[in-house]
């Protein structure tokens, strides 16, 4: 399954770069998005690397995820597309 990084996790002042708001393909309900909790999110870079995260939750009313990455992740992976696996 592929999905597209949305944003960043905000809040009021400040935003957490090693979490990402994720919209899953073909997911566009709250209890869809809860079935994909534990999944692990793979982010290509286009140098080649990958890095690796886990979905912890749902994120909103519309099929969205939270996934969280050991490190922060780039600027550069905002629009683009992940691959979520077991």
């Amino acid at each position: 399954m592929e999905g597209k990084v949305v944003n960043y996790r905000l809040s009021k002042h400040t935003q957490k770069p090693n979490y990402l708001v994720i919209l899953p393909d073909k997911c566009d309900k709250k209890e869809k998005a809860e079935k994909l909790v534990g999944k692990t999110v793979t982010w290509t870079s286009p140098k080649g690397t990958e890095l690796k995260g886990k979905i912890t939750a749902a994120h909103g009313s519309k099929g969205a995820v939270r996934a969280l990455f050991e490190t922060g992740m780039p600027g550069q992976s905002l629009g683009t597309k992940v691959k979520i696996s077991d």
